[in-house]
């Protein structure tokens, strides 16, 4: 299994780059034959004197993910929506997209893939046939009673919000709760 978490308030957490990396990193550490294929790709770029680009990077991941005689492969990308969509010449959150469609079009009997994000319409556009299940979380109230949980234990247990009126809490806990709008 190999997972990576885009996060927005690391700019590297948001990049097809790392997500790569860290990717072949993960895959590399379970798998013997894995390892000899980033030690090659090392190999070939002066003993990582040079940065590998992204379609040598790719290149790796795919010859990993071709090792033969591997159990199921676990590639989970988490909150691409992270993932930036500035218009630009191709924007970080495109690249993230194309990787996913990529991977899935290799259409390997052993490699599963799960992606999370907010329900975005470009991400929607593009993951959507792909896609063999999709499951929405966003508007489950399971996943409302979550957040509503969550945010009561933080004003009940911080020092500071302690000390509100009661009134005061419960309005913070009702709001945040609806404005969380199921994130």
């Amino acid at each position: 299994m190999a997972y990576f978490y885009c996060d927005f308030r690391n700019p590297k957490k948001q990049d097809i780059s790392d997500i790569l990396a860290s990717l072949i990193a993960q895959l590399s550490a379970k798998s013997d034959p894995c390892y000899n294929i980033v030690s090659a790709l090392y190999s070939e770029f002066d003993a990582g004197s040079q940065q590998p680009d992204d379609d040598a990077l790719i290149d790796c991941l795919e010859r990993m993910l071709k090792v033969e005689g591997q159990p199921a492969i676990y590639i989970i990308i988490d909150a691409i929506d992270e993932s930036p969509n500035h218009p630009g010449v191709v924007p970080p959150r495109e690249r993230v997209l194309e990787l996913v469609e990529r991977l899935v079009h290799l259409r390997f009997a052993n490699l599963r893939i799960c992606v999370t994000s907010r329900p975005e319409a470009d991400i929607q556009a593009s993951l959507a046939p792909l896609s063999s299940h999709t499951i929405s979380l966003h508007d489950q109230d399971g996943q409302k009673q979550d957040i509503s949980d969550y945010v009561k234990s933080v004003v009940y247990s911080n020092r500071n919000m302690r000390r509100w009126k009661e009134k005061d809490k419960k309005m913070v806990i009702d709001i945040l709760s609806q404005k969380a709008d199921g994130m």
